[in-house]
């Protein structure tokens, strides 16, 4: 690669500012990130006398050629298909039978809703735009302000993406060769961690802002509910428990679940018709279309960083400082949290997480660790603008402007960064439960 860069065209620094120079221009505009991200890359496929413009199509059909990739549409199929078959109302009545009686009842169910759904979406997006259809109108009629009903579905829609199966832990494990079993098992305490992070949240503005409560449900209630809502909830663990115990790869669970999501909605609960079949398989297609689109164009944008080695430029000076394990993590997660707000997750995942891996291999921290630090710090961006995606979705549910909702968005994300903070001070929290199994076995 030396040899072919002391041969090449375009200097690093100049290839480096056509690629950002043209990619946040077109941002700017509100071009979509997947093209805005191929587009940065043609000029310089034209200009490089060693490169052919049909190497972006090569490059970004390359990307495709990955067996762990075909996990991602059928996670979202797995939703889609719960969506439609009436799971969704099951693990509402849950969530009201568990919570409902602590201050807030309806938002405490929204986050415990969205603590349920991540266990079988793996996407925010989806999440938050399920959520938002649930939940804002119902909580505005029942008292709650308008700005905390959208930032509260907003952010609890985040943990799709850092609860297990997540799409971008499937995108990590693929790009950066780390076991997705290890992973999904990571993903586990910070979720749960983030979720009561939540919930506390809404506990503190209830009672300040004096929000309704429900009854508390009796153990009939209480045990009618769980059983109601037992079969959608297995759904999680035969797809962690599938990949941990190796009894099928990340792809092959995600084809298990797909036909568990369908039985159960067509053979057991039976609230599913051909139309709103129809309508699962369309919205699964142009879902991951986009995601996969994206991880395309990223990965184009990715190695033509890496063939002009930028990111060896890049890293030169953050190396010098030799920084410990910790301030190494606050660094890469800074790192993210700012690349979150313009980037969309999984293109982020593509060149970041490739940019900042020697770092953290030279600070000594567990790639599983460095993951799960890029994961919750990205899963911030989702409601952060300007890109903030979920808090989008959700401020196009409830027909407000972005900025009427973002002090109370902000203030949520409070006790989200201190829980941030104690995955990178405290790397058990995330390796305890991957440490369980013996070296290897995941």
């Amino acid at each position: 690669m030396s040899s072919t860069l002391a041969s090449a065209t375009l200097a690093p620094p100049m290839a480096a500012l056509i690629l950002f120079g043209i990619f946040f221009t077109l941002m700017f505009l509100r071009v979509p990130v997947a093209f805005a991200l191929g587009l940065a890359c043609l000029p310089i496929y034209f200009v490089e006398e060693r490169l052919d413009p049909q190497g972006l199509i090569q490059e970004t059909f390359n990307a495709y050629n990955s067996f762990i990739l075909l996990a991602v549409p059928f996670f979202l199929l797995t939703a889609n298909l719960m969506n439609v078959g009436g799971i969704t109302d099951r693990l509402v009545r849950l969530s009201r039978a568990l919570v409902g009686h602590f201050p807030g009842g309806l938002a405490q169910i929204n986050v415990v809703l969205s603590l349920f759904f991540a266990g079988v979406s793996g996407s925010s997006t989806a999440d938050a735009a399920s959520q938002s259809k649930i939940f804002i109108e119902a909580q505005t009629k029942e008292g709650y302000d308008l700005s905390f009903s959208v930032a509260i579905t907003a952010v609890s829609a985040v943990l799709a993406v850092i609860v297990p199966p997540s799409i971008l832990m499937i995108v990590w494990g693929g790009t950066l060769t780390v076991s997705i079993g290890a992973l999904m098992l990571a993903g586990i305490v910070p979720g749960f961690l983030i979720a009561l992070a939540q919930m506390a949240t809404v506990h503190a503005y209830a009672k300040r802002r004096g929000y309704p409560t429900y009854p508390r449900a009796g153990w009939r209630e209480v045990l009618a509910s769980v059983a109601v809502a037992v079969p959608a909830l297995m759904t999680p663990f035969i797809i962690i428990g599938g990949k941990i115990f190796g009894w099928f790869t990340a792809t092959e669970s995600a084809c298990i679940a797909v036909l568990y999501a369908g039985a159960l909605t067509m053979f057991v609960y039976r609230q599913t018709n051909l139309a709103a079949l129809r309508g699962a398989l369309s919205d699964t297609g142009r879902l991951a279309a986009v995601a996969l689109f994206c991880v395309g164009t990223a990965s184009a944008f990715g190695w033509l960083l890496a063939y002009y080695q930028i990111p060896k430029a890049l890293l030169a000076g953050v190396v010098a400082w030799e920084m410990g394990p910790v301030m190494t993590g606050f660094f890469i997660a800074a790192v993210f949290l700012v690349v979150g707000c313009f980037l969309d997750a999984i293109p982020a995942i593509i060149i970041v997480g490739t940019i900042l891996e020697p770092i953290a291999r030279a600070a000594g921290i567990d790639p599983v660790h460095f993951a799960t630090i890029g994961i919750v710090s990205l899963a911030f961006g989702l409601v952060t603008p300007p890109y903030g995606l979920c808090l989008l979705v959700a401020c196009a549910v409830a027909k407000v402007r972005m900025t009427d909702v973002l002090k109370d968005t902000l203030i949520m994300l409070v006790p989200m960064f201190v829980v941030l903070g104690l995955v990178i001070a405290l790397p058990q929290v995330s390796l305890f439960l991957p440490g369980l199994f013996p070296p290897g076995s995941l």
